[in-house]
C-alpha cells in the first residue's frame, strides 16, 4: 500500500461500525478479514486501536468473548508483521497520552483487555504513581479481581495495602487470587497467613469486618466460607505451601487440636475403638504446653467418663481451682495420692505371646519373638541388607508414622517394616544412628528400585508420601520405583469376583456380611479366615520404648502380607486372579460416552468409578486410576460413592442427586467452567456439565471424568440417566441421607422435648414462625398427631453417619461449639404434631419427615431396589 492511501487513512469510528455489523451477523471470516485490511488502513494504528475499543460493547449476556476482544486479538497479530503500530518514535507527551488512554480502559467491563494493551502499550513504563492511582480507582469501583491482577502484572504488591487488596477478594470467595497476590513475596505471604488465622480466633465477627468493606456485596455463599472450620483448612495449607512457622497461627493450632481432642474422646469412650494407653499418648501430645486446652480436656473427662478421671487428669497438669469444673476440687481432695504416671524408659513386661481369645478371634503371627529383629544400630541395619537384598527375595514393605492429632507438620515415618519368609525387620527411623544415615536411605532405595526383589504392600501410595516428607532428597532424585505389588490392587480384583460370585463365579472364604472390617483387615479375613486386630493402629509410633503389643502389631500388619500373597500363589483361580498376580495392573479410566453416541451402546455398561483411588505408577508417582482386572457386566455402586460436581448450569440437577444421597459440589452461578476442572482433579469427582463447555472441561481431565447431558431435559429425568449411566443401587435409605443445603453426611437426631426446650431458651415459641423454604423434609400439615407418615410407607431410615448426643453443646446450643442449630426455621406449630428432628451438623439447618419424603420415591420409583421383607431397601 502507498504512503498516499495510507494517508488518506479510515475513520476509526465508521471502521468500528463496520466491525460491529459483520460481528452481530457472526460473520466471523469476513471480520477477521476486515480487521487486517482495516488496521492497514488506519492512519494512527495505535490511536485508532483506542478510539476502536472505546467504542465497543463490554460483556453481553451468553457470549464469551466480546468484540473488543476479538480486535485486540488481531491487532496483536497483525502487529507482529509490521513496525507501524509500535511507541518507538513517539514523541513522549503523545506516548504518555496513548498509555495514559490504554490504562483507563482496563477495567471491569473489559477483561481481556488487560494482557494486551499491557505489551502493547508498554504501561509498565508509567509513573508508578499513576499506576497505583488506578489500581486505587478499581478498587473504588469494586473491580478487585483486575485490580489485584494488574497489580501482580506491574509487580506492584509492595506498593499496596495488603489487607486492602486481599481481603475483598477472600470475602468474595476469591483466596486463589490473594494467594496470586503475594506469590513471590515472602512477608507478604507470612502476612495473610496471619490474617487469616486472625479470622480464626472466637472474638471474630464477620459483621464487623462487612462494616469496615461496605462495598463489598456478598452472597449467601460467600458469607457462609467465612467460617472457623474452612478458614483453619486454608491457614494450614498455606502454611505448608509458603513454609509459614506454625507459631505465628495461634489460633488455627488451637483449634486444630481443640477438634483433635474431642475427637480422641469420642474414639476412647464412645466409638470405644482406642486402647487407654493410645489415647493418653496422644492426648498428652495434644494439650502440652496449653493451659487452655488443659482446661478443656477436664471438662470432657466430667461429661464422658465422671469425676475421677478428671480429677487425675487435673492434678497431673496443675490446672489452676478458678479453671476447674464444679466438683472436680473436691474430688482431688478426696484422693490424696491419685495421679497419672508417665511411662518408665524401658519396655513395659507384656507378653509375646497374646490371650487365647485374641488367638481365635484374630489373625496371628507365625513367628517366635526372636525373629522379629527391632534395628537401631548400623550393624543391625547391615544383618538387614545382607538378608532382603537377595534376587528373587519377596519382601513385604509396611511403614508406620505418628497420626497427626493436632499436629501442624506432614508426618514423617517413625517405622518401615520389612517382612521375609522367616523373619521380620523394624528399622526404628526414630534413633538418631538411623533417621538421616545415608546407609538407611541407601537401603531403601536399593530395595525400591530392584526389579528382582517382589515388593509387597497395600495402599503404597501413601506409604510412599510419608517416605519422600521424611527423606526430601527422594524427590529430587526422581526414585523409580520397580518390582512392586499393590496388594491393593489384588484385593479389589478379588471384591469383583465376590460380587461376582453371585452370578455362579468363584469367591474367596465366606465372610459375614455384618462384617466392619476393611482395607487390609478385610483382605487377610476373606483369603485367611481371621481379621487383623487394628487396635494399635492409632498408636503414637514416635514414642519410645514400643509397647510389646506394638511390636508384634507391626510385624503382623507386614507379615500378614507374605501370607495373603502365598496363599493367593498356590491356587489363583480359586479366587477368579491371574497365575500371575503380579500381571494385575490398576486399568486406564474409561471414556465416558456422549449422549449421541450412547444410545448405540445402552447393552454396555458404564464404568464406574468407585475404585477411583490413588495408584501407583511405573516411576512411583501418584496417579488416578480404576481398579484393574475383568469387565463386570452388572457392577453397581451406591449413591454415597459417586462423588460428582455440578457445572452451574445443572443446579437442579444437583439438588436431585444430592437428594438421592450423591456426593455433589455444584458451582455458583458467578463460577467459571473451569472451577468444575479444579474440583474434579483435586478431589477426584467427575464433572457432569452440558453444552459447548463440555469439550473444554474434558480436556482438563483424565479420560472419562466429565459426563455431558441433555440441557433441554428435565432435571429429574437428567438424575435418572445419572444413575443409569454410573449403575448406582438406589434404595430408600439413601433419600434424603444427606443434607441439601451443604451436602454434609452426618445428622443428629433430636427428640420433640429437646426441641421444644431450645425454641423456648431462644424465645422462638412465642413469636410467629417464617415461611418454612426447606424442600426436602417438609411436614404435611393433615398428619395425625404423634405421627409424621402414614404407617403403611416405607420407614424413613437414612444411611449417614449419626452424631453423637453430645456433638450438641446444651449451653450455646450449637453443634461442637461452632455451627448454630437453624431454629429460627421450624415452625412452633410443629412441634405437637412431629416426634424427632435431624439437624445437619455441617451447616445446623433441621429437618423433619414428611409427605415429601414419599413424593421423592414415587418419582424414582423406577430407578428405586426395595429388597423383600426390607422396607428400607437396604442389601
Amino acid at each position: 500500500m502507498s504512503q498516499d492511501a495510507r494517508s488518506e487513512g479510515v475513520d476509526p469510528g465508521v471502521l468500528r461500525d463496520q466491525l460491529f455489523d459483520l460481528w452481530s451477523k457472526k460473520e466471523l471470516q469476513a471480520l477477521r478479514s476486515e480487521s487486517v485490511s482495516g488496521f492497514s488502513r488506519l492512519r494512527e494504528p495505535l490511536a485508532g486501536l483506542l478510539t476502536l475499543l472505546e467504542g465497543c460493547p463490554g460483556i453481553q449476556k451468553g457470549k464469551s468473548t466480546t468484540l473488543g476482544q476479538f480486535v485486540l486479538t488481531e491487532f496483536v497479530r497483525w502487529r507482529r508483521g509490521t513496525s507501524r503500530a509500535s511507541l518507538k518514535g513517539l514523541a513522549g507527551e503523545e506516548r504518555r497520552r496513548l498509555q495514559l488512554q490504554a490504562l483507563g480502559l482496563i477495567k471491569a467491563t473489559q477483561p481481556g483487555y488487560m494482557e494486551p494493551l499491557l505489551d502493547i502499550f508498554e504501561l509498565e513504563t508509567l509513573e508508578t504513581s499513576l499506576l497505583l492511582e488506578h489500581i486505587s480507582y478499581l478498587q473504588n469501583s469494586c473491580a478487585y479481581k483486575e485490580a489485584a491482577l494488574l497489580s501482580v502484572k506491574l509487580q506492584l504488591q509492595k506498593e499496596l495495602d495488603m489487607e486492602q487488596m486481599c481481603v475483598p477478594l477472600i470475602l468474595l470467595d476469591k483466596l486463589p487470587l490473594a494467594e496470586s497476590f503475594v506469590q513471590g513475596q515472602p512477608e507478604l505471604q507470612e502476612r495473610l497467613v496471619r490474617l487469616l488465622d486472625s479470622w480464626c480466633s472466637p472474638s471474630f465477627r464477620l459483621e464487623e469486618l462487612r462494616r469496615q468493606y461496605p462495598r463489598v456485596s456478598l452472597s449467601k455463599h460467600q458469607a457462609d466460607q467465612i467460617q472457623p472450620k474452612l478458614l483453619c483448612k486454608h491457614v494450614f495449607r498455606l502454611m505448608e505451601k509458603f513454609n509459614v512457622d506454625p507459631g505465628l497461627c495461634v489460633n488455627s493450632v488451637h483449634k486444630r487440636k481443640l477438634d483433635s481432642l474431642r475427637f480422641l474422646m469420642y474414639k476412647r469412650f464412645r466409638e470405644k475403638s482406642m486402647t487407654e494407653e493410645n489415647w493418653s499418648d496422644h492426648v498428652q501430645v495434644t494439650v502440652q504446653g496449653s493451659v487452655e486446652l488443659q482446661v478443656v480436656l477436664v471438662e470432657l473427662l466430667v461429661r464422658f467418663c465422671g469425676l475421677r478421671a478428671a480429677a487425675q487428669w487435673a492434678e497431673f497438669y496443675s490446672v489452676p481451682r478458678d479453671r476447674l469444673p464444679f466438683g472436680v476440687w473436691d474430688a482431688m481432695q478426696s484422693c490424696a495420692s491419685m495421679q497419672l504416671e508417665e511411662r518408665e524408659e524401658s519396655a513395659p513386661l507384656q507378653s509375646w505371646v497374646p490371650p487365647q481369645l485374641h488367638q481365635r478371634r484374630y489373625y496371628q503371627l507365625p513367628l517366635a519373638q526372636h525373629q522379629v529383629h527391632f534395628l537401631q544400630t548400623l550393624e543391625q541395619l547391615q544383618r538387614c541388607s545382607d538378608a532382603i537384598l537377595q534376587p528373587g527375595r519377596v519382601v513385604a514393605v509396611d511403614m508406620e508414622w505418628r497420626p497427626s492429632f493436632g499436629t501442624v507438620c506432614a508426618p514423617r515415618l517413625a517405622l518401615i517394616q520389612l517382612a521375609v519368609q522367616d523373619c521380620v525387620f523394624l528399622l526404628d527411623l526414630c534413633s538418631p544412628g538411623l533417621r538421616q544415615h545415608h546407609q538407611t536411605v541407601r537401603l531403601v532405595c536399593s530395595l525400591l528400585t530392584d526389579e528382582e526383589i517382589l515388593k509387597l504392600g497395600y495402599g503404597m501410595s501413601g506409604d510412599l508420601r510419608s517416605l519422600v516428607t521424611t527423606w526430601p532428597e527422594l524427590k529430587e532424585e526422581s526414585l523409580e520405583v520397580k518390582g512392586v505389588l499393590d496388594m491393593l490392587h489384588v484385593h479389589q480384583q478379588l471384591q469383583r469376583c465376590w460380587r461376582g460370585s453371585r452370578r455362579g463365579g468363584s469367591r474367596p472364604p465366606e465372610v459375614s456380611e455384618a462384617s466392619t472390617e476393611k482395607g487390609l483387615s478385610l483382605m487377610v479375613q476373606q483369603v485367611l479366615g481371621k481379621p487383623l486386630d487394628k487396635s494399635e493402629q492409632l498408636s503414637n509410633w514416635e514414642r519410645r520404648p514400643l509397647r510389646t503389643s506394638q511390636l508384634r502389631y507391626a510385624a503382623v500388619d507386614a507379615y500378614c502380607l507374605l501370607d495373603v500373597y502365598l496363599t493367593l500363589s498356590l491356587n489363583p483361580t480359586a479366587f477368579g486372579l491371574p497365575e500371575d498376580l503380579r500381571t494385575i495392573r490398576p486399568s486406564p479410566p474409561t471414556k465416558s460416552v456422549p449422549e449421541k453416541r450412547a444410545k448405540d451402546r445402552r447393552s454396555e455398561p458404564a464404568p464406574s468409578p468407585r475404585a477411583d483411588r490413588d495408584a501407583l505408577g511405573p516411576a512411583g508417582h501418584l496417579e488416578g486410576g480404576v481398579s484393574a482386572g475383568r469387565k463386570l457386566q452388572e457392577a453397581t455402586m451406591a449413591p454415597q460413592e459417586l462423588r460428582v460436581v455440578c457445572d452451574n448450569m445443572l443446579q437442579g440437577l444437583g439438588r436431585y442427586l444430592r437428594c438421592l444421597g450423591v456426593d455433589v459440589l455444584m458451582l455458583d452461578n458467578t463460577d467459571d467452567h473451569k472451577v468444575a476442572a479444579e474440583l474434579a482433579r483435586t478431589e477426584g469427582r467427575i464433572i457432569l456439565t452440558s453444552g459447548q463447555p463440555y469439550q473444554t472441561l474434558r480436556s482438563q481431565v483424565a479420560e472419562g471424568r466429565c459426563l455431558t447431558l441433555d440441557c433441554s431435559e428435565k432435571a429429574r429425568d437428567q438424575a435418572v440417566h445419572v444413575l443409569k449411566h454410573f449403575h448406582v443401587h438406589l434404595t430408600t435409605s439413601d433419600i434424603f441421607s444427606r443434607c441439601q443445603a451443604c451436602n454434609n453426611a452426618e445428622y443428629l437426631k433430636v427428640t420433640r422435648e429437646d426441641m421444644t426446650q431450645m425454641m423456648s431458651e431462644r424465645g422462638l415459641l412465642q413469636q410467629t414462625a417464617p415461611k418454612q423454604d426447606n424442600w426436602d423434609l417438609q411436614c404435611d400439615t393433615q398428619v395425625t398427631p404423634n405421627r409424621w407418615r402414614p404407617s403403611e410407607g416405607p420407614e424413613f431410615r437414612p444411611r449417614c453417619r449419626w452424631a453423637p448426643p453430645s456433638a450438641l453443646d446444651p449451653r450455646t446450643w450449637t453443634i461442637r461449639g461452632e455451627v448454630p442449630v437453624q431454629l429460627e426455621t421450624v415452625p412452633p406449630g410443629l412441634l405437637p404434631r412431629i416426634p424427632e428432628y435431624f439437624i445437619c451438623t455441617g451447616c445446623g439447618k433441621v429437618f423433619w419427615e414428611g409427605t415429601h419424603f414419599d413424593r421423592v420415591l414415587s418419582q424414582f420409583q423406577d430407578v428405586l431396589h426395595v429388597s423383600n421383607g426390607d422396607p428400607s431397601g437396604l442389601p
